[in-house]
């Protein structure tokens, strides 16, 4: 098949990194980045680190509103279907790029293919919540990573041609933690300016959505959570909230959280993976955190993943520092067998699944 494959934003690449090595083995692939996440930091190194194809197209579109941003993609995206004629559209998680994709796609019908399909958190509140939703209804397969996935779908009355295929994203980091296996990061590129040490000990903190970072207060609070800590907090500062974060590790006087540039996924991968904490904001790194069996908290009001808050290996946290600090106390029990995200054959998967789809 002639598959036009749509990404935006960084989990996006991640996923494309695992399934596009696999789906080009079979089928013609044309690549199209939106430009959701446009900065070097953001976009560029993924794609160079970790070998994904060069896209096809580049839209070059960011910023604006949800609907500004959402309204140019749908025009950009359907222009390229046009020109390129596809059998089938793919599309990931729930960025605008996805939805924007999506709707152009089912205007012209175009089969589409949802992958991670049937997240959810129960509130339209959040404007990734809206897309996921608004895209798996109008999707012709869809791709489920976990069996809660499967369920919510199904309280949808979504029950043909859906999957449970595994995290295309365990996939990835299968992928690259053996391939840096015994690799040492020494240095991380400080936001200020100079060099980073990476301590022995160390948490790892990640913080960019909006409910985090709009106001000073919220972030505040999460900076103060881990500037009690008894050892340092790597903090790679997202693009949007940068000069938020440095004004408040000045204001509160911080020594203890290190604000260090946006990572590639290889160096983001590296600290999740040997850090004695984990606190983010991120479905994608609260996941890394229990690949790699870190103990996590993740600062959000709603369960994105709850096949990770088994055992008390993530647990749910307020902006608060008391709350937080409370969280991070509690041990966690991996007593898991296997892993509710798959067996690491996700592409593999998909991709067989596509042999004997009818679109």
């Amino acid at each position: 098949m002639k598959i036009v494959t749509v990404v935006g934003a960084r989990p996006q690449f991640i996923k494309a990194a695992a399934l596009s090595r696999v789906l080009r083995r079979e089928h013609e692939e044309v690549l199209v980045h939106t430009g959701q996440h446009h900065d070097p930091q953001m976009s560029d190194v993924f794609f160079q680190e970790l070998s994904i194809p060069k896209p096809n197209y580049n839209l070059g579109i960011a910023g604006g509103s949800h609907a500004q941003m959402t309204a140019r993609m749908l025009m950009a995206v359907e222009e390229v279907l046009l020109a390129e004629k596809p059998d089938a559209l793919l599309v990931y998680g729930d960025t605008n790029s996805t939805l924007a994709a999506a709707l152009a796609a089912v205007k012209l019908h175009i089969p589409i293919l949802h992958v991670e399909a049937g997240n959810r958190l129960g509130s339209l509140v959040n404007p990734e919540e809206v897309n996921r939703v608004l895209t798996d209804h109008i999707s012709t397969a869809l791709f489920a990573c976990v069996p809660s996935s499967v369920a919510a779908l199904a309280r949808e009355n979504l029950t043909q041609n859906v999957h449970l295929v595994g995290d295309p994203m365990y996939d990835a980091f299968l992928y690259y933690v053996k391939r840096q296996k015994n690799r040492i990061l020494f240095f991380l590129p400080g936001l200020a300016g100079g060099q980073v040490p990476v301590p022995t000990d160390f948490a790892y903190l990640t913080c960019h959505r909006e409910e985090n970072t709009r106001t000073e207060e919220a972030l505040s609070e999460i900076l103060l959570a881990m500037e009690s800590l008894p050892y340092p907090t790597l903090y790679p500062v997202h693009p949007r909230n940068k000069e938020s974060a440095l004004h408040l590790v000045y204001a509160l006087g911080l020594r203890q959280v290190q604000l260090v540039e946006p990572l590639g996924y290889l160096d983001s991968i590296w600290l999740c993976s040997r850090a004695r904490h984990v606190v983010t904001d991120s479905g994608g790194v609260q996941r890394e955190a229990f690949f790699a069996r870190v103990p996590c908290v993740t600062v959000f009001d709603y369960p994105a993943w709850p096949e990770t808050l088994v055992g008390n290996c993530n647990q749910l946290a307020k902006p608060d520092r008391e709350d937080i600090r409370t969280k991070w106390l509690v041990q966690p029990c991996w007593d898991i067998t296997g892993t509710p995200f798959g067996d690491g054959h996700a592409c593999e998967k998909i991709c067989a699944v596509l042999q004997g789809l009818e679109l």
